[in-house]
């Protein structure tokens, strides 16, 4: 088991390698991965498991502990980017099957990795955690219905079938996760400890099979695409950050709201692009999947740098009464 441990965490360090590695090979080579497309969902499904193997009681005990600061970070999420993604494909005048993908990306939960980066930002990571989990159980209920406001522009929408879909293939796979953490402690630890690895393994394959079934479209309106996605992200850190630090939170809370805005759960729009639109509209949240692991490493950095003026302050008006008093 510690071999796979090995591999399991080297896997998870070099994601983003692996991710545009196979990326590119599948744009090149789109024959050899198109048939992975059929299999896009249950990969999704195997990937929300893992996730809810690693969830517990305790991740929950925060929206009760803070559930105004929990409730601000789900509600700027779920306002921030899907609002983002509508004024972009207007504003590009997108085409409509984009356009449709953008938006998809934009109304999907908080990313499974956003915690992660929040943890190597130095942020709150409990509240991190929290908007995580109760953006992504409200997953079936809201991503539909802001989908049905936002994109009836360009196509129509069934928010039954929406429904379903997210039901099977997020709410599902993550509460037998659940539950068989729960039951089966020691099993489920040791499985964990592979998750990274399968996780990895899924989503390369699910970017893979996007890119490789539009490859065509993506000749055309790959940069195009690109600058849009890396637009919403990158907007959607910065408006995250600010709207939490107007809402008055501390430096940690404001780095892990700032995560929570900007990262989706883009392998979420992957499956209902493709289950319900075309492979074109599932592209936007393939690349997404890509970009932001790359820009919130990058962010998790510069925010890791940042120290708290209030906290500093804080400590340095101590050591001068501490001297004072010596």
């Amino acid at each position: 088991m510690g071999v796979v441990e090995k591999i399991s965490g080297f896997a998870g360090k070099t994601f983003t390698l692996w991710v545009i590695l196979f990326a590119v090979i599948a744009y090149i080579l789109p024959n050899q991965f198109i048939w992975i497309g059929d299999y896009i969902v249950p990969l999704l499904g195997i990937v929300m498991f893992g996730m809810g193997l690693t969830l517990s009681a305790a991740d929950f005990k925060e929206v009760f502990r803070r559930p105004k600061e929990v409730a601000l970070g789900v509600a700027g999420h779920f306002i921030i980017m899907p609002l983002l993604a509508f004024g972009l494909a207007i504003g590009f005048d997108l085409p409509k099957e984009v356009a449709v993908g953008v938006i998809l990306v934009g109304c999907c939960p908080s990313g499974t990795a956003s915690n992660v980066m929040v943890f190597l930002a130095r942020g709150n990571v409990a509240l991190a955690v929290a908007i995580a989990s109760v953006s992504t159980i409200l997953a079936p209920i809201v991503t539909p219905l802001l989908i049905l406001l936002l994109a009836s522009k360009w196509v129509n929408i069934s928010i039954g079938s929406l429904f379903i879909s997210i039901i099977q293939v997020v709410i599902i796979p993550l509460l037998l996760g659940f539950i068989v953490k729960k039951f089966f402690g020691k099993q489920a630890e040791a499985g964990a400890k592979a998750l990274p690895l399968v996780s990895v393994i899924s989503i390369v394959l699910i970017v893979s099979a996007v890119v490789a079934g539009s490859q065509a479209q993506l000749a055309k309106t790959g940069l195009l695409i690109f600058a849009v996605v890396v637009l919403h992200n990158v907007l959607g850190f910065l408006l995250g950050f600010f709207f939490a630090r107007l809402c008055g939170m501390d430096l940690a809370k404001q780095k892990a709201v700032a995560m929570e805005v900007g990262m989706q759960n883009s392998g979420l729009g992957v499956a209902i692009a493709t289950a319900h639109f075309s492979p074109l509209a599932a592209v936007p949240s393939a690349i997404f999947s890509v970009w932001h692991n790359i820009s919130g490493s990058v962010l998790a950095f510069i925010f890791s740098r940042m120290k708290d003026k209030k906290k500093v302050g804080t400590v340095k008006n101590s050591s001068i009464k501490t001297d004072a008093s010596l």
